[in-house]
């Protein structure tokens, strides 16, 4: 089966774990799905994350962070982007997700940023998902 959207399904693993309250979360791996865990570690989401490769398959492990009440730090995520209908935005059509309480990952030129992050460097790209 191939897959169409791979950070769709990335998001919907890690979507789903949390819903069931797993401590970790495993999907294939690649460049973009990295840097999307990359950015929700340094954003805090997450509490930390591997890229492996066992028996020539890249794997990518994931693992949720939990508040003192064991709810999941991630309430929500969107695709927003997607390979149908692309969202590109600039600097200034960026607005705050949830009036600042979520993020929004955005691809640019300088590498996958968020959208404070793209305000401070003024770049716009290509907005893959919020988070918050």
């Amino acid at each position: 089966m191939s897959m169409t959207d791979p950070v769709a399904d990335f998001l919907t693993h890690i979507r789903n774990a949390t819903m069931r309250n797993h401590p970790t979360v495993e999907s294939p791996s690649s460049k973009i799905k990295v840097e999307i865990a990359r950015v929700l570690k340094e954003e805090g989401f997450i509490a930390d994350f591997a890229a492996t490769d066992a028996d020539g398959k890249a794997r990518l492990t994931v693992e949720l962070k939990y508040d003192e009440h064991g709810d999941c730090v991630i309430r929500g995520l969107k695709r927003i982007s997607r390979p149908g209908l692309r969202s590109h935005q600039g600097f200034r059509e960026l607005a705050p997700v949830l009036n600042g309480q979520g993020v929004a990952i955005v691809t640019t030129s300088k590498g996958v940023l968020t959208d404070i992050d793209c305000r401070k460097l003024q770049v716009g790209g290509e907005v893959l998902c919020h988070v918050w």
